[in-house]
């Protein structure tokens, strides 16, 4: 079984998969959307979830360091609703604090150019957000 990660934000949907051993997290691609147009970020996840039978989503949600939800973090509960609705999916609610910030300093560390930094640094926190998930839930399933 594929797991499906995803990094919302106001125009782009980073998404990433798992392996069907449920171990290694593998970028897929940033969807780009028109700002606060989460329909169409939502029929990209359906389309993902129909195409590789997903069951399990791991969904980034981004509270503020304090721990707090704000604004963004309330999308990504209606976004989870909405997606709930279309589909019989679990939805898992990921902290993705910092994971931006890692995924810019792993892209630079790479020497990626600044083109490729934006192209894919919402992809890269999806593959964060979902690889944190599986390494969780191998930990909790082997201890």
């Amino acid at each position: 079984m594929r797991i499906l990660g995803l990094d919302l934000g106001s125009r782009t949907l980073g998404i990433a998969l798992s392996d069907s051993g449920e171990s290694i997290a593998m970028m897929k691609e940033t969807f780009r959307f028109p700002e606060d147009d989460y329909a169409q970020a939502l029929t990209k996840t359906i389309e993902y979830i129909d195409k590789y039978q997903i069951a399990e989503v791991v969904l980034g949600l981004p509270k503020h360091m304090n721990g707090d939800i704000g604004e963004r973090a309330k999308i990504s509960l209606q976004f989870r609703d909405e997606l709930l609705k279309m589909r019989t999916v679990k939805v898992i609610l990921q902290d993705e604090r910092l994971t931006t910030t890692m995924s810019l300093h792993t892209l630079a560390a790479l020497n990626t150019s600044a083109k490729k930094r934006k192209e894919r640094v919402d992809q890269l926190a999806a593959c964060h957000i979902l690889q944190s998930y599986l390494d969780a839930k191998k930990r909790n399933n082997n201890g």
